[in-house]
């Protein structure tokens, strides 16, 4: 059996009531990514105010460290560990169910606007109403990123909703949105604006057990319906007449994907803040390495947990060197580029410079 053999074998997986075929370059990709972001995570733990040792960091994953070095390890870092590859994975599928659905690869939830919706949202509850709980923080998030899909939804499906009029709706509605906040930040005292801007930033580093169990129960939930919703989804990849004689019910499941796939970043965006261009540059990275003729919502996941992994690693090398960088400002460095460089390949495809 050659290579090209092997990368071209399926699988067929079976879990309950769902069953779907897996090419067998996309578990084998995917599994290399997971790895290098568990890798990439479990280094952060030796980085920080407190570095640590290899034998230090072993004896407190055993138990036999002094209760500080305990409780950094623990307590402090692994929550870090954790949200590092899950926050990046659910950002990863976000971005690769966003892509699928408008058939365009800036088909994202930051650049269609909802994580514009959910920091909106906490904006208000912070500045207008005063409360800053996390309980609060976190439902007004994933409430503020639904609502504005539900609002971009409907402004986008006169005659159909197509991915470019959900995409150019989507940008104009985040553009009003970031005018309200800031106006709001604007005139609010400073420190208020300052812990809003901080939030704003995107860091997992303030991720504790206590945030971060409640996410994880409500991303099991999210990959049920992702798991339930692939099937659909690939299917309205074919277009919206093909999908509708095969049964599927076009504008109920899309909305259905719309709501799962806001979730995935809402939820990000309620625990760490918004985090932008991972769900922008996860997908097609993943497409490229796997070599598939569409995005994957496995190898998008795999992929968007390797990057968040490595740019909260990169984060925390800046700030042994100088002060703390959150994440969320490695990633906007990162996917600036990376949107620069396919805003300026789409272009000359367009003028037929690439063919």
């Amino acid at each position: 059996m050659t290579p090209l053999d092997f990368g071209r074998r399926t699988w067929t997986l079976r879990t309950g009531l769902f069953s779907c075929r897996v090419e067998a370059r996309v578990v084998v990709c995917a599994t290399l990514l997971l790895l290098v972001a568990v890798a990439a995570a479990f280094a952060a733990v030796f980085l920080g105010d407190y570095p640590l040792t290899v034998g230090e960091v072993a004896r407190a994953l055993t138990g036999r460290a002094d209760d500080f070095t305990a409780m950094v390890v623990l307590e402090w870092r692994m929550p870090i560990v954790v949200a590092a590859v899950a926050f990046g994975a659910m950002l990863g599928v976000g971005g690769a169910i966003f892509q699928s659905l408008t058939r365009n690869p800036l088909g994202s939830p930051d650049i269609i606007g909802f994580d514009a919706g959910s920091y909106t949202a906490v904006v208000v509850t912070m500045l207008v109403l005063g409360v800053r709980d996390y309980w609060t923080i976190a439902a007004v998030a994933i409430g503020g990123g639904l609502v504005t899909a539900i609002v971009v939804y409907l402004l986008a499906r006169r005659g159909g909703v197509q991915g470019f009029r959900l995409i150019v709706v989507g940008i104009a509605v985040s553009a009003m949105l970031g005018s309200v906040n800031s106006y709001l930040i604007t005139r609010a005292d400073v420190r208020e604006a300052m812990v809003v801007g901080f939030w704003s930033a995107g860091s997992i580093s303030r991720v504790s057990w206590s945030s971060l169990v409640p996410s994880l129960v409500v991303m099991a939930l999210i990959v049920a319906a992702c798991t339930a919703l692939a099937p659909q989804l690939r299917t309205l990849e074919l277009g919206d007449d093909t999908a509708a004689t095969q049964g599927v019910r076009v504008g109920g499941v899309r909305l259905g994907l719309m709501v799962v796939g806001v979730a995935t970043t809402a939820l990000v965006t309620a625990a760490a803040g918004p985090i932008g261009f991972i769900s922008l540059v996860a997908p097609q990275l993943a497409r490229r390495l796997t070599g598939t003729a569409g995005v994957n919502l496995v190898a998008s996941a795999a992929m968007g947990a390797a990057l968040l992994a490595a740019a909260q690693l990169v984060s925390l090398v800046l700030a042994h060197a100088n002060r703390p960088v959150p994440v969320g400002l490695v990633t906007v460095c990162v996917g600036g580029l990376y949107l620069i460089g396919l805003l300026i390949r789409e272009s000359r495809r367009q003028a037929g410079v690439v063919r």
